[in-house]
């Protein structure tokens, strides 16, 4: 039965080829990122995956009369984007209760959108602005006020999240949550007071991050309508920027299985719109292993688990829907002990002594069960710590190909990702540092900044390395700002904090965020490139992402987003090729209002 089962996956692309092709566009200047056949003019579809590439006389051997043909007008064709670390599941069901301010560029324009938005939100709920901004991005280069803040949403109560730093509730907000002169600071963090002991408004990581989440975790949550409406529209925000695939990375507040019931819902509607493999987090100190334990006995794991090619049925993979979702394995906090902050504004921080022994139990339970792990991973003093526990785990019980790899690595040094390398581990990236850069050259220097991280170092080891964002609630979505950062060097303020030794060209760039993203999870076999047989997951771009000038790169999105031979999204001319989306519910949402990334 395996085998049959292997033989049937191997076999989909050579059965998808016998039928005519259900979609083919053409006049396209396409770039495969397949080293085979690099360009291209013309791709045609069948049965969700790509059956030819080539010039349009050649694809327009394959048409009929059933073939829907899109003329893509001249524009740039590339693989879809896979974010190998998003937070969909949680962010999808708070998408549209959030003001964006990513991308705003004026410090004014941002309270005005916040003071509007003020004045719509009925009573009994708040205004919220959570991540994906910070105070560069501005034409003022500086923060809001809580004065500001104060004046502009007036007695609705608001939350305003600045990157893993602090947050600002106003007057309303404090009430509401009942903080009072008497309200104590907890462990790793300030509820700053005033000269009369009064709170401010101000909380501040020190370098915990838990008080700023736990307080938004307070916020009322939408109805189980509007999460699934807001869900649907996240995703078609992310399809609108040309993202395809997803690792959700799990992440503080995301419960398993009670916050899953959303996209669990959508997948048995078919109402995904993203490849959505995802990753269990286990969320109370203390009882990690147990948590991790019980999952393994209760959930499958699916996708390339082993570093083959060979591909693990699940009970869950395509039950429901016709994308991926389903558990890829685990983290991407493996314990509370190892919560490495990434809070540029304070000292790094010191990993308690019992944090080897709770890493390694963990570990080792799921290196015994051959289920994948993530682990996230900021300052190189706590790498070398993982380090040494993977390393005992291994010799204990031999990784053996198994799929493992870090996140994020901002300073990892050379000698570490020779250990990294040594024990077949990968390292998913994020542009935390297009976020952070300024905050870290503050406290560290520009001359370490120049490799945070040392990607093309990564790179030129034979390291795999995925792209993603770490999107929403610090960095912004937009996986333009990464591609941007990773070629210029540059924070969203225009700084540019990268070394030219450190730098990417655009199309090595852009395989990170395709192929990369897919090779951390062995699933680029069959995705990450415009290539026969692999994956119909291709978007048109608004501008030619290979020669258009750098500045205008953040500002880039898709004309038309295809997810498995399905368009999911469509824009401008081509807008009539893709299915309406429904308006924002509730009705006063910002979403109705502004959008998501506003680029304004």
């Amino acid at each position: 039965m395996k085998k049959l089962f292997f033989f049937l996956i191997a076999a989909l692309p050579v059965m998808a080829q016998k039928a005519a092709p259900d979609l083919i566009v053409h006049n396209a200047s396409v770039h495969t990122l397949d080293d085979a056949l690099p360009v291209a003019q013309a791709v045609a579809v069948s049965g969700g995956r790509i059956i030819k590439v080539g010039t349009t006389a050649e694809v327009f051997t394959l048409k009929n009369k059933k073939t829907k043909v899109i003329d893509a007008q001249g524009k740039t064709l590339v693989p879809g984007i896979f974010d190998s670390h998003l937070h969909v599941i949680r962010g999808g069901r708070f998408y549209n209760a959030e003001l964006r301010w990513d991308g705003v560029r004026s410090l004014k324009r941002a309270l005005q959108m916040l003071r509007e938005q003020a004045q719509r939100t009925p009573a009994g709920q708040w205004v919220r602005v959570v991540g994906g901004w910070n105070a560069y991005q501005f034409e003022e280069k500086r923060l809001p006020t809580l004065q500001e803040i104060n004046e502009a949403t007036g007695q609705v109560p608001a939350f305003v999240l600045h990157l893993y730093g602090h947050a600002y509730l106003n007057r309303a907000g404090l009430k509401a949550l009942n903080i009072t002169a008497d309200t104590p600071s907890p462990k790793g963090a300030l509820i700053q007071k005033d000269e009369n002991g009064e709170p401010t408004g101000l909380l501040v990581a020190e370098p915990n991050a838990f008080l700023l989440y736990s307080t938004l975790a307070k916020l009322p949550e939408l109805s189980q309508e509007e999460k699934l409406n807001s869900t649907r529209l996240y995703m078609a925000e992310l399809n609108r920027l040309g993202i395809t695939s997803i690792m959700d990375a799990g992440g503080g507040f995301q419960n398993y299985p009670d916050d899953y019931g959303i996209t669990d819902l959508l997948n048995k509607r078919n109402e995904l719109t993203v490849r959505l493999p995802f990753y269990l987090f286990a969320q109370k100190a203390g009882t990690e292993l147990s948590d991790y334990t019980k999952w393994i006995t209760e959930v499958e794991i699916g996708g390339y688990c082993e570093a083959s090619a060979e591909r693990k049925a699940v009970k869950n993979f395509g039950k429901w829907g016709s994308v991926e979702y389903f558990v890829q394995g685990g983290g991407e906090n493996l314990v509370a002990t190892a919560a490495d902050f990434e809070n540029f504004d304070q000292p790094r921080p010191d990993l308690p002594p019992a944090m080897e022994a709770q890493l390694k139990a963990v570990i080792s339970t799921l290196v015994k069960n051959r289920w994948p792990f993530r682990l996230h991973a900021t300052y190189d003093e706590s790498i070398t710590r993982f380090l040494n526990v993977i390393e005992e785990v291994n010799v204990e019980t031999p990784l053996n190909g198994l799929l493992w790899f870090f996140d994020h690595a901002e300073t990892i040094s050379a000698a570490n990702l020779q250990r990294v390398k040594k024990l077949g581990g990968s390292i998913a990236i994020q542009h935390r540092m297009a976020y952070q850069g300024e905050s870290f050259i503050k406290r560290y220097g520009k001359k370490a900044a120049e490799f945070t991280p040392p990607v093309k170092q990564m790179i030129d080891m034979g390291i795999t390395v995925g792209m993603g964002s770490d999107g929403t609630r610090v960095s912004s979505y937009n996986p333009w700002i990464g591609l941007y950062w990773l070629t210029t060097g540059k924070t969203v303020g225009g700084l540019k904090h990268m070394a030219d030794a450190n730098l990417l060209d655009r199309e090595t760039a852009l395989a990170l965020f395709t192929k990369g993203s897919a090779k951390l999870v062995n699933l680029h076999h069959d995705r990450g490139m415009i290539k026969e047989g692999h994956l119909a997951d291709f978007i048109l771009l608004s501008e030619d992402y290979f020669t258009v000038d750098a500045e205008k790169i953040p500002g880039i999105t898709s004309l038309l987003t295809v997810l498995g031979g399905k368009i999911v999204y469509g824009d401008g001319g081509f807008k009539a090729h893709a299915p309406a989306l429904p308006r924002a519910l509730p009705g006063w949402s910002p979403v109705n209002f502004y959008g998501g990334y506003q680029n304004r």
